[in-house]
């Protein structure tokens, strides 16, 4: 038996305070990055979430842009 969440999990961040813990930034910065679409995102019913792999490759594009 497999488990295919092993290794999606610590991938994913849920919540906008797990996402402005990542980045660095404050709450309400993280939430105007998700409001404007600066980063990428999903949601999972009301609530946002983000794969740390693809904030790091948005940052790494804002950054060389």
């Amino acid at each position: 038996m497999t488990d295919t969440n092993t290794t999606a999990a610590p991938d994913l961040l849920y919540g906008a305070h797990a996402i402005a813990d990542f980045l660095g930034v404050k709450l309400r910065s993280a939430q105007h990055l998700i409001e404007t679409k600066r980063i990428p995102y999903f949601k999972i019913g009301k609530t946002v979430a983000a794969r740390r792999s693809k904030l790091l490759a948005a940052l790494d594009q804002l950054e060389n842009a």
